[in-house]
């Protein structure tokens, strides 16, 4: 990277992005933001429905300590500029049968919980599965997590040090998540609610690798209630990147990575100007990155993904519900999951079935209608999975109709559908291709599917000097958390690329060669 002032642009306003400039501005860089929208949080969007705010994208908030930690290393206050309260139920589970269960942070509440929903085997076969969920945590939190992506299972396994060597055989990165939770749990339901944490990056139980079993462990460390919304979190980092200097530029879509004598030099607004820069932070899915739509140049700098994870249809809604068994986070389980991921990824289709999660974004965590005892209009998110094929399938026809109509009748006969002729708001694979060019509407990024799924996920550098990748489509992986850490990753890399450059500047050498 030459010497010059340190001019670093961030392609996007998404947690991943906006993390990435805090640190770098923290650290005396001059940092410009530019987003295509007209505000900041990338996925993490509102809509405005009947005078109340819904939130359209990711709905839970965990690794608190995670974000205070960041805000620390920029010397200002995580309270300062979020607030969050810890949530006491985790989530709300309902099947066919009528059988609810809800999981707690508590552990041994949890396990209570599932004493006496499926009996004594299940509790002790629970605990066995948290303290499993836990060691698979604390082995991959510094070397994977929130370390650059290792080339291969070997580094991972160096990194880790001799005496992890045994901890490392003992992972069982090659069973899927599935079969992993099925030498735990004996009772179906429990094999379906704990299979579910594929979906969390987009992928099948079925596919995905055993190691996501540590998504159960981050889960009972803490989910979190951001006051506002999530788009508050994004608000406030947003201000927090401000006091700290970045500059944000909104509604100010890049046309192209410019690129200059085999390095990155900037990026070139849609209206023609040119920003110079020394490092660009690209906090877009790199397949719109390889699919050229970032110029033909940049397109070079990274491998094209492989398979996609999935797409969503959501519904962000007002509507009234005079149901008290909903909670803030409800899960409503298909009566056959093999065959719901089988029809999607398989035959690239709406499943029959899906599981469907619906976020009451008004109710505490334990559930009960807001405010009085009269049914008043609510905000819901209602998500249910769906194939990353939007750029080549038409979900936005009239058939899209019937099949939400089965899907809340489904609900509705679990006691805990709102009135979903009310104002609204859907989002389709087909829409989320056209908001996420080349991504066919995933919104993960590649599937984590197959042991070797997380060594092939784009990494933090590329193979274009100066250009480097953030957010949830890059390691360590999708998710909020994942994507602040993909961000810092971003930012410590250009810190230390450059403090190396400045270290070793080159030197003109004998017969016109230079060298560091």
């Amino acid at each position: 990277m030459p010497d010059g002032t340190d001019e670093i642009v961030v392609i996007g306003a998404g947690v991943g992005g906006l993390i990435a400039a805090l640190r770098l501005a923290a650290a005396g860089r001059s940092v410009t933001v530019v987003e295509k929208d007209g505000g900041p949080g990338g996925k993490m969007a509102t809509v405005e429905l009947a005078g109340m705010t819904v939130d359209t994208g990711p709905t839970v908030f965990t690794m608190k300590p995670l974000f205070e930690a960041i805000f620390a290393e920029a010397g200002l206050s995580f309270t300062d500029y979020v607030t969050a309260v810890s949530a006491e139920t985790l989530a709300r589970h309902r099947w066919p049968d009528g059988s609810t269960l809800d999981l707690f942070r508590d552990p041994e509440r949890s396990a209570e919980a599932i004493g006496d929903f499926a009996g004594a085997k299940a509790a002790k076969e629970y605990r066995g599965f948290v303290a499993r969920a836990g060691e698979v945590y604390r082995l991959l939190e510094k070397p994977f997590l929130f370390a650059e992506r290792p080339a291969n299972p070997m580094a991972l396994v160096m990194r880790g040090g001799f005496s992890s060597m045994p901890a490392f055989a003992g992972l069982d990165a090659y069973s899927t998540l599935a079969d992993t939770v099925a030498r735990h749990f004996t009772d179906p339901r429990l094999r379906q609610l704990f299979g579910r944490y594929a979906t969390y990056c987009g992928s099948s139980p079925y596919a995905a690798p055993s190691t996501l079993v540590l998504i159960a462990h981050v889960e009972q460390a803490g989910v979190f209630l951001v006051e506002g919304g999530m788009a508050a979190l994004a608000s406030g980092l947003a201000r927090a990147c401000r006091d700290a200097g970045v500059r944000l530029r909104f509604d100010a879509p890049v046309e192209e990575i410019a690129v200059a004598k085999g390095r990155v030099e900037g990026v070139r607004l849609a209206g023609g100007e040119m920003l110079s820069a020394d490092a660009v932070v690209c906090n877009a899915d790199p397949a719109g990155l390889s699919g050229g739509h970032l110029g033909d140049r940049a397109a070079r700098a990274v491998t094209a993904p492989g398979e996609r994870s999935l797409s969503a249809v959501t519904v962000s809604l007002v509507g009234k519900c005079n149901n008290d068994w909903l909670g803030r986070h409800n899960v409503v389980f298909s009566s056959d999951y093999r065959r719901e991921f089988d029809q999607m990824l398989n035959e690239g289709r709406l499943a029959d079935e899906p599981t469907a999660y619906l976020c009451a974004q008004a109710r505490g965590d334990a559930g009960g209608r807001p405010k009085g005892n009269e049914p008043g209009p609510e905000p819901f998110l209602l998500v249910l999975n769906a194939p990353a094929n939007g750029d080549t399938v038409n979900y936005d026809g009239a058939e899209i109709e019937p099949w939400l109509e089965k899907v809340f009748e489904r609900i509705g006969q679990t006691g805990g559908t709102p009135d979903w002729t009310s104002a609204r708001r859907i989002a389709t694979p087909t829409g989320y291709a056209r908001r996420f060019p080349g991504t066919g509407g995933a919104l993960y990024g590649p599937a984590s599917h197959g042991p070797m799924a997380s060594f092939r996920r784009p990494a933090t550098t590329t193979r274009l000097p100066g250009l480097y990748l953030a957010g949830g489509s890059t390691h360590p992986g999708a998710g909020v958390p994942m994507a602040a850490l993909s961000g810092r990753l971003a930012a410590e890399r250009i810190l230390s690329d450059r403090a190396s450059t400045r270290r070793f500047r080159p030197a003109a050498m004998p017969g016109g060669m230079s060298t560091r």
